[in-house]
């Protein structure tokens, strides 16, 4: 499939992914940022707003019909193609075939919940558990309507552990591997 843009050139597409925590959304906006390109990041959190349901029922509905997951993959996909972008969500390095870029971002499940609980409160071994429990929920879901193991990433071009780096060095390392294609 070749999407152009609006010059009528192929669009580059940056796809970043990663599980909750990993810091998928905030090294994707800082990527798009200092390559000045758009940044699309639709995930269930903007859909459960759009929706006015909570996060967590859209999670309960999505795991009971297949058809919330295929929504909302299928109008980001969309978005990334409408030209030059950085794309964030969990399965943009599978779904966006097409990507100049595909780079997953890794940290343990300690590490991703606590930073979820920096982030949204709770306890932090209701939140671990939690963490688990979707990270399961999610894989389980992705292999039955995609047949994506989101647990092998290992064709991405750039794997990142962002345990013990900044968002701030994780995108530094993303724009110094886009600068290096000639398709970015």
């Amino acid at each position: 499939m070749s999407i152009t843009n609006t010059e009528g050139r192929k669009a580059s597409i940056i796809a970043i992914s990663g599980k909750s925590g990993c810091g998928n959304s905030t090294v994707s906006r800082l990527v798009a940022e200092r390559l000045e390109r758009r940044f699309v990041n639709y995930t269930f959190h903007t859909m459960a707003k759009e929706m006015g349901v909570p996060f967590a029922k859209l999670l309960e509905m999505a795991s009971a019909d297949a058809s919330y997951d295929m929504t909302l993959d299928e109008h980001q996909v969309a978005m990334a193609h409408e030209g030059d972008c950085v794309v964030g969500s969990r399965l943009a390095i599978w779904l966006v075939r097409d990507a100049a870029l595909k780079v997953y971002l890794h940290a343990s499940s300690e590490v991703r919940a606590e930073r979820i609980r920096k982030r949204e409160g709770g306890e932090s071994a209701a939140v671990l558990t939690f963490t688990k429990h979707r990270d399961e929920v999610d894989r389980e879901r992705y292999l039955s309507i995609y047949g994506i193991d989101n647990d092998r990433y290992d064709f991405a071009d750039l794997v990142i552990n962002t345990e013990r780096m900044t968002p701030e060095r994780i995108a530094e390392v993303v724009v110094a591997a886009i600068g290096g294609r000639s398709n970015g």
